[in-house]
């Protein structure tokens, strides 16, 4: 078992760290990292300049490699010429918050991981649901417990299982590894607050992204739910964003361009 260890909030975040403590003894494991915090990113690649990678030597993160890059550049740069194997799992996170709801679209957790899916690895993305790394250990615990479970699912002829991706939300709970699991589908939000404007030192004005709203689709059956509920939520995802039930519509309201 070949596992590659990814996140966004860069190579030296205690999540990350975790996380590799927690899949130790699963199989041989590849860090490949952002140099810098890079939330937010969503499924950004780097086009515009040529990525470095580095090797950290030292300390907890000894071996661990990282890129100058987004969390995507990491999966993508292992994926399609760093790394000499292709990884059987892709695992990113611990991130320090929620990806939940509309979260997920601008999640570079859940990108790096959905960079692993669309070459056809399984992956999953794991995050806290409050930010601070607050009862980070039992978080560990659960991560390991849901990698040996969904593991256990493999084909037991030894061949790889079709491609997954699998966004999990854990409280911040120091028995977060006793709650129960709940698979879920994705909340939604409330549009954004304001953006908050200020004055540059120059007199210029600056603007910080406000706040995610509030949940708006919270109920049960939900990530929201879930996790105000107790339970670690777990949520299949897809790359497919076509509005399916609106194809007919459209279809029949585009006019012909036939000449």
């Amino acid at each position: 078992m070949r596992i590659l260890i990814a996140n966004d909030d860069g190579y030296l975040a205690p999540g990350i760290a975790a996380l590799v403590q927690a899949c130790q003894g699963l199989g041989e494991i590849d860090v490949i990292a952002p140099e810098q915090n890079a939330s937010g990113t969503s499924n950004a690649l780097t086009l515009n300049r040529a990525l470095s990678v580095f090797q950290a030597k030292g300390g907890p993160v000894d071996g661990f490699r990282f890129v100058n890059g987004t969390p995507s550049d990491s999966v993508h740069v292992a994926l399609t010429g760093l790394l000499t194997h292709k990884p059987d799992l892709v695992l990113t996170g611990i991130n320090q918050g929620a990806n939940m709801g509309d979260d997920t679209l601008y999640s570079g957790t859940v990108a790096a991981a959905m960079e692993g899916y669309l070459f056809g690895v399984p992956a999953i993305a794991f995050s806290q649901v409050e930010k601070g790394w607050v009862e980070l250990d039992a978080a560990a615990r659960t991560v390991r417990r849901v990698v040996q479970w969904a593991l256990s699912r493999w084909p037991q002829d030894g061949s790889r299982p079709a491609p997954y991706l699998l966004n999990v939300n854990i409280p911040n709970r120091s028995d977060a590894d006793q709650l129960p699991w709940a698979v879920t589908r994705l909340g939604r939000r409330h549009a954004s607050e304001p953006v908050v404007r200020q004055t540059s030192p120059r007199g210029e004005p600056v603007y910080w992204i406000g706040p995610a709203g509030d949940a708006r689709e919270a109920g049960e059956g939900t990530d929201f739910y879930a996790v105000a509920n107790g339970q670690v939520s777990i949520t299949p995802l897809q790359v497919d964003l076509t509005d399916h039930a609106a194809l007919g519509t459209w279809r029949n309201a585009c006019p012909s361009q036939q000449p």
